[in-house]
């Protein structure tokens, strides 16, 4: 997944205000520990912290 695909469907799920500080601030366990921001600046793959989201924030599945 394309890092724009990624930020466009986190502003479509948290709203693009909330989107960003979600991102920033939030730590999950999932994630190893870390934030969004944290864990793609660590490597993770974009699809991957998604699904992440998705499970933890019990994202719509027609928004996965």
């Amino acid at each position: 997944m394309r890092l724009t695909v990624f930020w466009q469907r986190m502003a479509d799920h948290f709203g693009p205000g909330y989107a960003d500080t979600f991102a920033r601030d939030h730590v999950m366990s999932e994630l190893g520990g870390r934030t969004v921001h944290q864990a793609l600046d660590a490597g993770w793959d974009a699809r991957d912290v998604w699904r992440v989201i998705c499970t933890v924030m019990n994202v719509p599945g027609e928004r996965r």
